[in-house]
């Protein structure tokens, strides 16, 4: 799957000027690609398209433009735009509440391991987290993870034949039990798969 390269971004003035409708095609792709696992677990699934917007958003945030703080952007984003064989996620742990977010995420220590998704009857891949950093430490997870799903050849090519998709998490203090995608993710992801 190709990646994004310093020639393929718009400078900041070309960007500018198409932002406003470039954000509205995003959002809207973005409702394919989103999830939520039980009530304060979300994962967005990453592609190219999601990872250009973000870089373009960074490098106007930040008033980019220099070669150098460019390239560290697409050193930062391109890792999470899949490769051909996995499905790539940000997930992201929510409570509103900074004292009950506390807690939860002590409670949630290794969450993003226990994280799977299963192609058909193939075997369950659990998620491969946070490969840039750590983040966990002795006392918590953290609220944002970065997680890669490694698919066999048989999974994706089942993937492709139109398979159901199932997803879940084994952690005990935040079950959550298989469930089918629905077919506009199942069909968003598949778009990933080389």
């Amino acid at each position: 799957m190709p990646h994004i390269t310093r020639d393929s971004l718009m400078t900041l003035e070309s960007y500018a000027k198409v932002r406003a409708s470039l954000r509205a095609e995003i959002i809207a792709h973005k409702k394919n690609r989103f999830l939520m696992l039980g009530e304060h677990i979300s994962l967005h699934f990453e592609d190219e398209k999601t990872m250009r917007y973000q870089i373009q958003e960074m490098l106007r945030a930040e008033r980019t433009f220099e070669e150098s703080g460019i390239q560290d952007e697409l050193d930062a984003y391109n890792p999470l735009v899949p490769d051909g064989t996995n499905w790539k996620a940000t997930m992201m742990i929510e409570y509103p509440d900074p004292d009950q977010r506390k807690v939860e995420l002590a409670r949630l220590k290794g969450v993003e391991d226990k994280i799977w998704m299963q192609v058909a009857e193939q075997p369950r891949v659990f998620a491969i987290a946070d490969e840039d950093m750590e983040r966990e430490n002795e006392e918590k997870t953290s609220s944002v993870h970065f997680l890669r799903f490694e698919l066999d050849p048989t999974s994706i090519a089942a993937a492709k034949a139109g398979s159901p998709i199932r997803i879940g998490i084994e952690h005990p203090a935040y079950p959550v039990a298989s469930m089918t995608l629905p077919e506009n993710i199942r069909a968003a992801l598949v778009l990933d798969l080389a």
